[in-house]
């Protein structure tokens, strides 16, 4: 439970500024969602009652309190007033609210400090999703890889990985494609040309990726959508992002160089649908998108044996 901090006696309910409590809570979220539950502390007023009041339901409201969701502003400005803020508490939880939104970026090699690899953080995503939506440019995602693929990939990380923290990555990845297989789950993948062509190792290696990617086209969970090098563009192509999705809830991912990046606040992860959606007008599915892999292969094929 997240501590509440009671105004000093005679303060007026639900005025205080967003100070003391949410000071040492380590991300803006966390911060905002520490906030606004005590807010709903100090006015007295359930979390099911408040959760009506605002239109939104019982779970996505423990969801923001606990700094998992990023409310959009307009929804925090209504939980404020319905609980009797302040207009110095309300400019407060505005102030939050923008900072909540900002993607958060960790530097890799602060986030591996303390642990081997970060597969369990992606996990933990696509555990809590019910649609997944991949994009990848420069090389096949991590849930389709094959574990020679997965394994020359990692070998490429930088910082690198010391051997047994690159088999416990390798171990950790193999793992997480076992949730393809959950039927409650959805998947969307697009992958460029450039990216299937991509080849950490020798051609019989890309061959075998090849082959996992056609063979998990086949799944009802799943959905594959590739974009040829030479199709005409209808937006430019960015770097790789995964949007999860929840029914309460969706956040985007991003890998740039310094580090991982998460965005939670509801206008830059629809901006991210957006550029989904424009991809999506360029990819090819379903029969032809079987072709191009199919075709695809044969090439790879020839050049393996010449």
């Amino acid at each position: 439970m997240i501590p509440v901090n009671r105004p000093a006696a005679g303060a007026p309910t639900a005025a205080a500024p967003a100070v003391n409590a949410v000071a040492r809570q380590p991300h803006p979220r966390q911060q905002l969602g520490a906030e606004l539950r005590r807010l709903r502390d100090l006015a007295g007023i359930s979390g099911r009652e408040l959760a009506k009041q605002v239109g939104i339901s019982q779970s996505t409201l423990s969801r923001i309190e606990a700094g998992h969701v990023v409310p959009p502003l307009p929804q925090v400005l209504d939980w404020g007033k319905a609980v009797g803020a302040e207009q110095d508490c309300l400019h407060s939880l505005r102030t939050l609210t923008e900072a909540a939104h900002s993607p958060e970026v960790r530097d890799w090699a602060a986030a591996l400090a303390d642990r081997a690899h970060l597969q369990d953080d992606v996990r933990a995503l696509e555990q809590d999703a019910h649609l997944v939506r991949n994009f990848q440019p420069a090389l096949v995602p991590g849930l389709l890889q094959t574990a020679d693929y997965a394994r020359r990939v990692f070998a490429t990380f930088d910082p690198p990985y010391t051997p047994d923290a690159l088999a416990a990555a390798l171990a950790a990845r193999l793992e997480r494609q076992g949730v393809l297989y959950d039927p409650a789950k959805r998947f969307e993948f697009l992958i460029t040309e450039a990216a299937l062509r991509f080849r950490p190792g020798p051609h019989r290696m890309l061959l075998a990726q090849l082959d996992r990617i056609i063979s998990i086209e086949t799944l009802d969970t799943v959905t594959i959508g590739v974009i040829p090098q030479d199709i005409e563009a209808s937006t430019t192509i960015p770097h790789g992002f995964v949007i999860y999705e929840n029914e309460d809830h969706a956040l985007a991912s991003a890998e740039p160089i310094p580090g991982s990046m998460v965005t939670r606040g509801p206008e830059l992860v629809e901006a991210h649908r957006r550029r989904w959606a424009a991809l999506c007008r360029m990819a090819r599915y379903g029969e032809e998108a079987r072709a191009f892999l199919t075709e695809l292969r044969d090439e790879i094929q020839r050049l393996a044996t010449h």
